[in-house]
Protein backbone atom coordinates (compact mmCIF):
# COMPACT_ATOMS: atom_id res chain seq x y z
CA UNK A 1 0.00 0.00 0.00
CA UNK A 2 1.29 3.45 -0.86
CA UNK A 3 0.70 5.29 2.41
CA UNK A 4 1.54 8.66 0.78
CA UNK A 5 -1.88 8.51 -0.88
CA UNK A 6 -3.63 8.40 2.48
CA UNK A 7 -4.24 11.76 4.21
CA UNK A 8 -2.66 12.05 7.64
CA UNK A 9 -5.16 10.61 10.16
CA UNK A 10 -4.38 13.49 12.50
CA UNK A 11 -5.94 15.85 9.96
CA UNK A 12 -9.15 13.86 9.77
CA UNK A 13 -12.28 14.27 11.85
CA UNK A 14 -12.43 11.02 13.75
CA UNK A 15 -15.16 11.55 16.32
CA UNK A 16 -18.79 10.70 15.67
CA UNK A 17 -20.48 14.05 15.18
CA UNK A 18 -23.31 13.26 12.78
CA UNK A 19 -26.76 11.78 13.26
CA UNK A 20 -25.01 8.45 13.87
CA UNK A 21 -23.73 9.76 17.20
CA UNK A 22 -25.17 8.85 20.58
CA UNK A 23 -27.79 11.45 21.50
CA UNK A 24 -27.18 13.77 24.41
CA UNK A 25 -29.59 12.35 26.95
CA UNK A 26 -29.31 14.87 29.78
CA UNK A 27 -32.50 16.64 28.66
CA UNK A 28 -34.34 13.54 27.51
CA UNK A 29 -37.08 12.02 29.61
CA UNK A 30 -37.23 8.20 29.61
CA UNK A 31 -40.30 7.00 27.72
CA UNK A 32 -42.99 5.01 29.44
CA UNK A 33 -42.22 1.60 27.93
CA UNK A 34 -44.72 -1.23 28.25
CA UNK A 35 -43.56 -4.15 30.30
CA UNK A 36 -41.75 -6.52 27.97
CA UNK A 37 -42.75 -10.09 28.71
CA UNK A 38 -39.95 -12.66 28.50
CA UNK A 39 -40.40 -15.19 25.71
CA UNK A 40 -40.19 -18.97 26.14
CA UNK A 41 -38.95 -19.19 22.56
CA UNK A 42 -35.42 -18.43 21.38
CA UNK A 43 -34.52 -18.10 17.72
CA UNK A 44 -31.91 -20.60 16.49
CA UNK A 45 -28.42 -19.53 17.66
CA UNK A 46 -27.02 -19.90 14.12
CA UNK A 47 -29.38 -17.20 12.82
CA UNK A 48 -27.62 -14.37 10.97
CA UNK A 49 -28.65 -11.36 8.94
CA UNK A 50 -28.80 -11.46 5.17
CA UNK A 51 -29.03 -8.62 2.70
CA UNK A 52 -30.47 -5.17 3.27
CA UNK A 53 -32.85 -3.78 0.64
CA UNK A 54 -33.06 -0.02 0.08
CA UNK A 55 -35.36 2.15 -1.98
CA UNK A 56 -33.20 4.69 -3.80
CA UNK A 57 -33.77 7.81 -5.87
CA UNK A 58 -30.84 7.28 -8.27
CA UNK A 59 -29.73 3.72 -8.93
CA UNK A 60 -26.71 4.60 -11.07
CA UNK A 61 -25.30 6.96 -8.45
CA UNK A 62 -25.85 4.50 -5.62
CA UNK A 63 -24.21 1.62 -7.49
CA UNK A 64 -21.21 3.82 -8.25
CA UNK A 65 -20.95 4.90 -4.62
CA UNK A 66 -20.97 1.38 -3.18
CA UNK A 67 -18.48 0.17 -5.77
CA UNK A 68 -16.03 3.03 -5.37
CA UNK A 69 -16.38 3.75 -1.67
CA UNK A 70 -17.09 0.37 -0.04
CA UNK A 71 -15.48 -1.94 -2.59
CA UNK A 72 -18.73 -3.76 -3.35
CA UNK A 73 -19.19 -5.48 -6.70
CA UNK A 74 -22.36 -5.48 -8.75
CA UNK A 75 -23.79 -9.01 -8.77
CA UNK A 76 -26.74 -8.34 -11.06
CA UNK A 77 -28.97 -5.63 -12.46
CA UNK A 78 -32.49 -6.02 -13.80
CA UNK A 79 -34.63 -3.04 -14.70
CA UNK A 80 -34.74 -0.63 -11.77
CA UNK A 81 -33.06 -2.99 -9.28
CA UNK A 82 -29.55 -4.26 -8.59
CA UNK A 83 -27.78 -6.58 -6.17
CA UNK A 84 -24.34 -5.87 -4.71
CA UNK A 85 -21.91 -7.42 -2.28
CA UNK A 86 -18.55 -9.14 -2.00
CA UNK A 87 -18.94 -11.68 -4.78
CA UNK A 88 -21.16 -14.23 -2.99
CA UNK A 89 -24.68 -13.73 -1.72
CA UNK A 90 -26.07 -10.23 -2.02
CA UNK A 91 -25.33 -7.93 0.89
CA UNK A 92 -27.28 -5.00 -0.51
CA UNK A 93 -30.17 -4.66 -2.92
CA UNK A 94 -31.18 -1.35 -4.43
CA UNK A 95 -34.50 -0.51 -6.07
CA UNK A 96 -35.02 2.83 -7.77
CA UNK A 97 -38.33 4.65 -7.62
CA UNK A 98 -39.10 8.13 -9.02
CA UNK A 99 -39.55 11.34 -7.06
CA UNK A 100 -38.22 10.13 -3.71
CA UNK A 101 -36.81 12.21 -0.87
CA UNK A 102 -35.31 11.83 2.59
CA UNK A 103 -37.59 12.34 5.60
CA UNK A 104 -36.51 13.06 9.17
CA UNK A 105 -38.35 12.22 12.36
CA UNK A 106 -39.61 8.88 11.03
CA UNK A 107 -38.92 5.22 11.70
CA UNK A 108 -36.66 3.21 9.43
CA UNK A 109 -32.96 2.57 9.04
CA UNK A 110 -30.47 4.10 11.45
CA UNK A 111 -27.63 2.17 9.85
CA UNK A 112 -26.74 -1.20 8.43
CA UNK A 113 -23.39 -2.55 9.55
CA UNK A 114 -20.90 -4.21 7.21
CA UNK A 115 -18.73 -6.68 9.10
CA UNK A 116 -15.19 -7.24 7.81
CA UNK A 117 -13.33 -10.44 8.69
CA UNK A 118 -10.39 -8.73 10.43
CA UNK A 119 -8.78 -5.40 11.25
CA UNK A 120 -6.63 -5.45 8.13
CA UNK A 121 -9.68 -5.44 5.86
CA UNK A 122 -11.34 -2.76 7.96
CA UNK A 123 -8.12 -0.75 7.71
CA UNK A 124 -8.23 -1.06 3.92
CA UNK A 125 -11.83 0.18 3.88
CA UNK A 126 -11.11 3.13 6.18
CA UNK A 127 -7.91 4.02 4.31
CA UNK A 128 -9.92 4.09 1.08
CA UNK A 129 -12.36 6.54 2.65
CA UNK A 130 -9.48 8.72 3.86
CA UNK A 131 -7.82 8.65 0.43
CA UNK A 132 -11.13 9.75 -1.11
CA UNK A 133 -11.58 12.34 1.65
CA UNK A 134 -15.05 10.93 2.19
CA UNK A 135 -16.47 12.09 5.51
CA UNK A 136 -16.53 9.29 8.07
CA UNK A 137 -16.23 8.94 11.82
CA UNK A 138 -13.81 6.24 13.06
CA UNK A 139 -14.87 5.17 16.54
CA UNK A 140 -13.54 2.70 19.09
CA UNK A 141 -16.32 0.70 20.76
CA UNK A 142 -13.52 -1.36 22.39
CA UNK A 143 -15.03 -4.73 21.48
CA UNK A 144 -15.41 -3.51 17.88
CA UNK A 145 -13.44 -1.06 15.76
CA UNK A 146 -15.68 0.91 13.47
CA UNK A 147 -16.37 3.88 11.32
CA UNK A 148 -19.65 5.54 10.41
CA UNK A 149 -20.69 7.27 7.20
CA UNK A 150 -23.75 8.05 5.11
CA UNK A 151 -24.33 7.13 1.50
CA UNK A 152 -25.27 9.96 -0.92
CA UNK A 153 -28.97 9.54 -0.13
CA UNK A 154 -28.51 9.67 3.64
CA UNK A 155 -28.62 5.96 4.48
CA UNK A 156 -26.45 5.29 7.52
CA UNK A 157 -23.62 2.76 7.20
CA UNK A 158 -21.29 1.27 9.79
CA UNK A 159 -18.09 -0.53 8.79
CA UNK A 160 -16.60 -2.67 11.55
CA UNK A 161 -14.40 -5.52 12.68
CA UNK A 162 -14.70 -7.50 15.88
CA UNK A 163 -12.10 -6.87 18.60
CA UNK A 164 -13.32 -8.80 21.68
CA UNK A 165 -9.72 -9.19 22.83
CA UNK A 166 -9.79 -5.48 23.72
CA UNK A 167 -12.79 -5.61 26.06
CA UNK A 168 -16.58 -5.62 26.26
CA UNK A 169 -19.46 -3.27 25.48
CA UNK A 170 -22.79 -4.23 27.10
CA UNK A 171 -26.00 -2.82 28.51
CA UNK A 172 -25.86 -3.45 32.24
CA UNK A 173 -28.97 -2.41 34.09
CA UNK A 174 -29.94 0.83 32.41
CA UNK A 175 -26.43 1.85 31.33
CA UNK A 176 -24.05 1.08 28.51
CA UNK A 177 -20.85 -0.18 30.14
CA UNK A 178 -17.62 -0.47 28.17
CA UNK A 179 -14.69 -2.10 29.91
CA UNK A 180 -11.21 -2.70 28.54
CA UNK A 181 -9.45 -5.98 29.24
CA UNK A 182 -7.24 -4.23 31.82
CA UNK A 183 -10.39 -3.37 33.80
CA UNK A 184 -10.51 0.34 32.98
CA UNK A 185 -13.72 1.91 31.73
CA UNK A 186 -14.36 3.65 28.43
CA UNK A 187 -17.37 5.59 27.23
CA UNK A 188 -17.39 3.23 24.24
CA UNK A 189 -17.34 6.09 21.76
CA UNK A 190 -13.70 7.12 21.78
CA UNK A 191 -12.05 8.32 18.58
CA UNK A 192 -10.41 5.32 16.96
CA UNK A 193 -6.60 5.22 16.83
CA UNK A 194 -6.48 5.24 13.05
CA UNK A 195 -2.69 5.07 12.88
CA UNK A 196 -2.81 1.85 14.90
CA UNK A 197 -5.52 0.50 12.59
CA UNK A 198 -3.46 1.34 9.50
CA UNK A 199 -0.52 -0.57 10.95
CA UNK A 200 -2.34 -3.76 9.96
CA UNK A 201 -1.90 -2.88 6.29
CA UNK A 202 1.03 -4.14 4.26
CA UNK A 203 3.09 -2.10 1.82
CA UNK A 204 1.61 -3.86 -1.21
CA UNK A 205 -2.03 -3.67 -0.05
CA UNK A 206 -4.21 -2.03 -2.68
CA UNK A 207 -6.92 0.36 -1.60
CA UNK A 208 -8.97 -0.31 -4.72
CA UNK A 209 -9.26 -4.02 -3.95
CA UNK A 210 -12.84 -5.30 -3.70
CA UNK A 211 -14.32 -6.19 -0.32
CA UNK A 212 -13.20 -9.71 0.71
CA UNK A 213 -15.65 -12.58 0.19
CA UNK A 214 -16.00 -13.10 3.98
CA UNK A 215 -17.62 -9.66 4.29
CA UNK A 216 -21.24 -9.80 5.47
CA UNK A 217 -23.99 -7.80 7.12
CA UNK A 218 -23.20 -8.00 10.83
CA UNK A 219 -26.15 -6.11 12.28
CA UNK A 220 -28.88 -3.61 11.51
CA UNK A 221 -29.86 -0.68 13.73
CA UNK A 222 -33.43 0.62 13.42
CA UNK A 223 -35.34 3.74 14.33
CA UNK A 224 -38.56 2.63 16.02
CA UNK A 225 -41.47 4.43 17.62
CA UNK A 226 -41.27 2.69 21.00
CA UNK A 227 -38.44 0.52 22.32
CA UNK A 228 -40.68 -1.66 24.48
CA UNK A 229 -43.02 -2.49 21.61
CA UNK A 230 -40.03 -3.16 19.36
CA UNK A 231 -38.59 -5.61 21.89
CA UNK A 232 -42.01 -7.25 22.22
CA UNK A 233 -41.91 -7.89 18.46
CA UNK A 234 -38.28 -8.88 17.90
CA UNK A 235 -37.98 -10.84 21.16
CA UNK A 236 -41.52 -11.88 21.98
CA UNK A 237 -42.52 -12.92 18.44
CA UNK A 238 -39.40 -13.35 16.30
CA UNK A 239 -37.44 -14.85 19.19
CA UNK A 240 -34.22 -12.86 19.40
CA UNK A 241 -32.65 -12.85 22.86
CA UNK A 242 -32.60 -9.53 24.72
CA UNK A 243 -29.02 -8.40 25.30
CA UNK A 244 -30.08 -5.27 27.13
CA UNK A 245 -32.61 -2.45 27.31
CA UNK A 246 -31.70 1.08 28.39
CA UNK A 247 -34.63 3.41 29.03
CA UNK A 248 -32.38 6.41 29.66
CA UNK A 249 -30.50 5.78 26.40
CA UNK A 250 -33.78 4.92 24.63
CA UNK A 251 -32.30 1.86 23.00
CA UNK A 252 -32.14 -1.93 23.12
CA UNK A 253 -30.00 -4.72 21.68
CA UNK A 254 -31.30 -8.15 20.65
CA UNK A 255 -29.43 -11.04 19.08
CA UNK A 256 -29.17 -14.75 18.34
CA UNK A 257 -26.61 -17.08 19.84
CA UNK A 258 -25.19 -14.61 22.37
CA UNK A 259 -23.86 -12.12 19.80
CA UNK A 260 -23.57 -8.57 21.14
CA UNK A 261 -26.38 -7.45 18.83
CA UNK A 262 -27.88 -8.42 15.53
CA UNK A 263 -30.45 -5.65 15.90
CA UNK A 264 -30.24 -2.29 17.58
CA UNK A 265 -33.51 -0.50 18.34
CA UNK A 266 -33.82 3.16 19.27
CA UNK A 267 -36.29 6.04 19.48
CA UNK A 268 -33.76 8.73 18.62
CA UNK A 269 -36.08 10.09 15.92
CA UNK A 270 -38.66 10.67 18.63
CA UNK A 271 -40.94 8.61 20.84
CA UNK A 272 -43.93 7.67 18.70
CA UNK A 273 -42.17 8.54 15.44
CA UNK A 274 -44.39 7.64 12.45
CA UNK A 275 -43.37 5.41 9.54
CA UNK A 276 -41.93 7.21 6.51
CA UNK A 277 -44.30 8.21 3.69
CA UNK A 278 -44.44 6.10 0.50
CA UNK A 279 -42.15 8.53 -1.36
CA UNK A 280 -39.25 8.14 1.09
CA UNK A 281 -35.81 6.81 0.29
CA UNK A 282 -34.48 4.28 2.77
CA UNK A 283 -35.19 0.82 4.10
CA UNK A 284 -37.45 -1.56 2.19
CA UNK A 285 -36.58 -4.56 4.37
CA UNK A 286 -33.70 -6.50 5.89
CA UNK A 287 -33.33 -10.28 5.89
CA UNK A 288 -33.17 -12.57 8.91
CA UNK A 289 -31.54 -15.82 7.76
CA UNK A 290 -32.54 -18.99 9.60
CA UNK A 291 -30.24 -22.02 9.19
CA UNK A 292 -32.90 -24.30 7.64
CA UNK A 293 -36.55 -24.57 6.62
CA UNK A 294 -37.61 -26.17 9.91
CA UNK A 295 -36.30 -23.22 11.91
CA UNK A 296 -37.86 -20.77 9.49
CA UNK A 297 -41.22 -22.49 9.89
CA UNK A 298 -40.97 -22.24 13.69
CA UNK A 299 -40.61 -18.46 13.46
CA UNK A 300 -43.29 -18.08 10.78
CA UNK A 301 -45.72 -20.06 12.93
CA UNK A 302 -45.20 -17.59 15.76
CA UNK A 303 -45.80 -14.68 13.38
CA UNK A 304 -49.01 -16.33 12.18
CA UNK A 305 -50.18 -16.98 15.75
CA UNK A 306 -49.64 -13.30 16.51
CA UNK A 307 -52.05 -12.50 13.69
CA UNK A 308 -49.56 -10.46 11.70
CA UNK A 309 -50.05 -10.16 7.94
CA UNK A 310 -47.31 -11.72 5.81
CA UNK A 311 -46.41 -11.85 2.16
CA UNK A 312 -44.62 -14.81 0.58
CA UNK A 313 -41.88 -13.73 -1.85
CA UNK A 314 -39.03 -15.38 -3.72
CA UNK A 315 -36.70 -14.36 -0.89
CA UNK A 316 -38.85 -15.54 2.00
CA UNK A 317 -41.73 -14.38 4.16
CA UNK A 318 -42.12 -10.62 4.48
CA UNK A 319 -43.57 -9.21 7.68
CA UNK A 320 -43.46 -5.73 9.16
CA UNK A 321 -42.65 -4.70 12.71
CA UNK A 322 -45.07 -2.36 14.56
CA UNK A 323 -43.31 0.63 12.95
CA UNK A 324 -43.54 -0.67 9.36
CA UNK A 325 -39.88 -1.68 9.09
CA UNK A 326 -39.81 -4.57 6.62
CA UNK A 327 -38.47 -7.89 7.93
CA UNK A 328 -37.82 -10.73 5.48
CA UNK A 329 -37.67 -14.17 7.09
CA UNK A 330 -35.64 -16.58 4.98
CA UNK A 331 -33.19 -19.46 4.91
CA UNK A 332 -29.46 -19.06 4.41
CA UNK A 333 -28.61 -20.04 0.83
Amino acid sequence: MNKEKIPNPKNQKTKMETSNSKPQTSNLQPPNHPTTQPSDFSIHPATLLGHVSLTVANLDNQIAFYQRTLGFVQHWREGNSAGMGAGGADLLRLTEQPNLKRYRGVTGLYHFAVLFPNRRELARAVARLFAMRYLNHPTDHIMTKTTYLDDPEGNGIELYAESPEDGTFVISGDQFVTRRTDGTLSDGREALDVEALFSHLKEDDRLDQAAPPETRVGHVHLHVGNVGKAVDFYHGIIGFDVMGVSKSFRAAFVSAGGYHHHLGLNTWQGEGAPPPPPDAVGLRYFVIELPNEAELNRVVERVDRAGLPTNKTNDGILVHDPFQNGVMLGVKK
